[in-house]
């Protein structure tokens, strides 16, 4: 690292009020680590030792300097709020002349931009200002000129004047797409930027189905399985006079019973940690490192209740493989893992895609730690596919078999968070282009809280067997006899527990106790306690105490007493009852006293003289959900078609944009649109728009009934009969096409998602088809109805809705060999045999909805 002499010069004084220490790892040697000391020295900087464990708690220390997050103090450091920086913070502090700002130079890995310096070229300034906000905050910083510190420069082609500058001057910076910052963004993770590098960035020169590479992650190994591998053999690396382990200084390490490993192993395990400077112990309230498999142990809880580092077998190798410190939650699978799974997860058939090596290994073992059903091959039956990136038939599959597709990092941080995240995130469905994910995978950490609160919430570390657990179980019981019986636990459980030979822990002034001889009899705490208290209190003896107290209680008691001078002006007065209040009239088992319920009630006097303030226009309650299809005297009017809404819902109708929950559908004639097809399955009121446009010119709800929708002329085209075809939705309840899957192809006119709302909306299932292998019928019975041939009334038909378009018909050979290959009967058919099946409600079978070859038109 060199500064100039002028630098150093003016900077004599610009490190005094730090002081330091420096965590030395395999990116900071102590080499570098004396010179940045030496550095930081001469500028007014004090440097501490870093001998004693508790060094990031000592007051006087203001940063740590670490090339990485992944130290044992770093999670206490944070805590402290002390400053962890990257040594580069030091020469840019020099270069400013002032202390930077540590955010832009933390080791986070939750700051994915720290060490980016942006600059933009030419872009529109919304897309400036976000994409500069975006950097700042994750960590990195923004320069609106172009110099040798800026590392990636932002624009949408090579010929503004800030590229050709870089390219002039030969600086070291990418030139990059400003979508790369998107992609980054949207997954919260930062990828390669190689596929976005102008001037022929890869994802406008590649096809979507050119083939992405594939990714290497050695740096998995070892911590892609919760079980343990082969342990390293000490002779060869670890006992060697240039490579002594060390990683176990001054560290207590114990091996809980439920790793079940035989005794030989566990003795070279132990003859490890203590060559390595450690020391093992039997007692979990000594250790500082507890190495367990399982979530579910005594030992388990207190361990990480008392902030012990807890990993599993695997990890301990790893420390003894690599000789450098990692923590145990960094990596999903060196934590212990639970014997049951995550709750929902075992109802999951998960496959991968795209992912390989060491990698595809992690994802599958934590698809199995989780408790999901992992298969190799894809079927039909799956419910989640995981993938890097899209192109492959497993991801082409997943689309016509409507199985889940998605990234890594939904099962990473469903994992972490010990809870199933939803599907519709955006950043688990986000899949950039020419990027494989692969290269993100295993960068999820271990949510620490998320743990704590299924696995070892407070209190769950109490241990009966303890002595101290036991006098301490004694005196909260005398001290607390009053508490509600209804708790969980009638005693409070103390958050840890020592053993006799331990050192007693310096208390706070909050937790000391009194004299054995002062023990009175504790005062019961106010049932009035202020919400968002945490502690009471205690009583002592004192007359200024005495009357802070009282004064605070009667405060704690003003609403009560408001409520009685309030009450006793009532006619009858208190002591004849009044009313009841709802809440009065419960049963007094369920019924709990609650200052918010009394203050809210008050009598009728107050509530006339009142009335006036209370007064507001409230909307009347909506007896009509209206759906509209096809009404056209809103387009284009935005403003109007807010105002009418609202004029609406006074009268009682709010309009509906769902199908499912509609009562009334509106539309001018017989319309074959989306809307107007679902919403008919579920059997609403069938009315005309000018029901609407009446009672919005006569301000008053009108009478439905008085505009039901008459259209011969729609009927005869499209021979049905609407009041029929509504009977029938109502007979038919929705399930219409209950059990039966219809075949779609992606090109069919009117787009696949049309024609699967309506298919669903009747209770069917739609599947878009191309022709792949492992399609196939959900049930072997067909659709039946009214036709006009006999050959139909079987149930063995398998129907396709397609065009007549060139890559539509190249299907067909293919659509009625997999009917064939099941038994049954294939039909192609148009989109209006669909169409009219739904408007109907009842199939209807002619020939003229089958499509054959003889209906392709032939090509000029």
């Amino acid at each position: 690292m060199t500064t100039t002499s002028a630098n150093v010069d003016a900077g004599k004084s610009l490190f005094a009020q730090v002081q330091f220490y420096i965590e030395c790892s395999k990116d900071l040697d102590v080499n570098e680590a004396e010179t940045l000391a030496k550095l930081l020295e001469t500028n007014g900087a004090v440097q501490y030792p870093i001998s004693t464990d508790d060094r990031v708690l000592e007051t006087k220390i203001t940063h740590i300097i670490s090339a990485t997050s992944d130290f044992p103090e770093y999670e206490r450091a944070v805590d402290a709020l002390k400053a962890v920086v990257k040594p580069e913070w030091v020469e840019a502090s020099l270069l400013k002349g002032r202390l930077a700002n540590p955010k832009q130079y933390s080791p986070d890995p939750r700051l994915f931009f720290t060490g980016l310096v942006v600059c933009c070229a030419d872009l529109p300034p919304g897309d400036e200002d976000a994409i500069i906000g975006g950097v700042l905050a994750m960590g990195g910083l923004y320069s609106s000129p172009v110099s040798r510190s800026v590392t990636h420069i932002v624009a949408l082609t090579m010929d503004s004047e800030k590229c050709q500058t870089a390219v002039t001057k030969n600086l070291n910076c990418k030139i990059v797409l400003p979508h790369w910052f998107d992609d980054c963004l949207k997954l919260r993770k930062r990828i390669d930027e190689g596929p976005y590098c102008l001037p022929d960035p890869d994802i406008l020169r590649k096809k979507p189905e050119d083939r992405i590479p594939e990714v290497g992650r050695p740096d998995l190994h070892g911590a892609s399985s919760p079980v343990p591998g082969q342990l390293p053999t000490p002779s060869k690396k670890l006992d060697s006079k240039s490579h002594p382990l060390t990683v176990f200084k001054k560290k207590r390490v114990m091996l809980s019973n439920d790793l079940e490993i035989g005794s030989h192993l566990r003795g070279t395990i132990e003859d490890l940690v203590v060559s390595g400077g450690g020391h093992v112990t039997g007692s979990v309230h000594k250790a500082n490192i507890f190495i367990c498999q399982y979530r579910d142990s005594l030992e388990y809880r207190i361990a990480s209740r008392a902030g012990r580092d807890v990993g599993n077998l695997p990890w301990l190798y790893y420390l003894i493989t690599h000789n450098t410190w990692t923590s145990p939650l960094r990596r999903l699978l060196h934590y212990p893992i639970a014997r049951a799974g995550l709750p929902g997860f075992k109802d999951f058939r998960i496959s991968l895609s795209n992912y390989n090596g060491e990698a595809r290994v992690y994802l599958e073992n934590v698809a199995k730690a989780a408790g999901g059903e992992f298969t190799k091959t894809m079927k039909e039956d799956n419910t989640h596919l995981i993938t890097a990136h899209t192109v492959s038939e497993k991801c082409d599959a997943a689309k016509e078999w409507n199985v889940h597709m998605i990234n890594h990092l939904w099962l990473e941080e469903s994992y972490a968070k010990w809870e199933i995240q939803t599907l519709t995130d955006s950043r688990y469905t986000t899949f950039p282009k020419r990027t494989n994910l692969g290269e993100i995978v295993g960068q999820t950490p271990i949510d620490k809280q998320a743990v704590e609160r299924y696995f070892f919430p407070e209190g769950s570390d109490y241990d009966p067997s303890s002595e101290s657990a036991k006098i301490k179980k004694s005196t909260y019981s005398k001290d607390r006899g009053h508490q509600s019986s209804t708790a969980v636990r009638s005693d409070p459980i103390p958050s840890r527990t020592l053993q006799p030979d331990e050192p007693t822990p310096r208390g706070s002034k909050a937790s000391r106790r009194p004299s054995e001889g002062a023990l009175l009899k504790t005062p019961a705490p106010s049932r009035y306690t202020i919400e968002g208290k945490e502690n009471q209190t205690p009583s002592t003896t004192g007359s200024r105490s005495a009357k802070d107290r009282a004064a605070a209680r009667i405060h704690d008691l003003a609403p009560d007493i408001a409520l009685f001078e309030k009450e006793s002006k009532r006619v009858g007065g208190v002591i004849f009852g009044g009313r009841k209040s709802t809440e009065d009239l419960c049963s007094d088992g369920s019924r709990k006293r609650s200052l918010s319920k009394e203050d809210d009630s008050s009598t009728e006097a107050d509530e006339e003289t009142r009335g006036a303030k209370r007064a507001k226009k409230t909307k009347p309650p909506a007896t009509m959900r209206l759906l509209l299809s096809g009404y056209k005297r809103w387009v284009g009017l935005a403003k109007k078609e807010g105002e009418d809404r609202a004029c609406l819902r006074e009268l009682g109708i709010m309009l509906s944009m769902d199908p499912t929950n509609c009562t009334h559908l509106a539309a001018p004639s017989i319309i074959r649109t989306q809307k107007f097809i679902c919403a008919l399955a579920h059997a609403p009121i069938v009315l005309s728009t000018d029901f609407v446009d009446r009672c919005l010119e006569e301000n008053k709800k009108l009478p439905p009934e008085q505009f039901l929708l008459n259209d011969p002329e729609g009927e005869t085209r499209l021979d049905i009969k609407l009041t029929d075809a509504t009977a029938r939705a109502r007979e038919n309840k929705c399930r219409l096409l209950q059990g039966y899957s219809i075949y779609c192809t992606e090109s069919v006119h009117g787009g696949f998602d049309t024609y699967k709302s309506i298919v669903e909306a009747n209770g069917g299932k739609c599947l878009l088809y191309r022709a792949r292998a492992g399609s196939s019928t959900s049930r072997v019975g067909g659709l039946d109805g009214d036709v006009d041939d006999s050959a139909s009334d079987t149930p063995e038909y398998t129907y396709l809705l397609s065009g007549v378009a060139h890559d539509e018909v190249r299907l067909w050979p293919k659509f009625r060999h997999m009917a064939q290959a099941m038994g049954k009967t294939p039909r192609i058919v148009r989109t209006d045999w669909m169409l009219d099946l739904a408007l109907s409600q009842r199939v209807n079978w002619h020939k003229s909805y089958e499509l054959t070859e003889d209906s392709v038109p032939a090509k000029e």
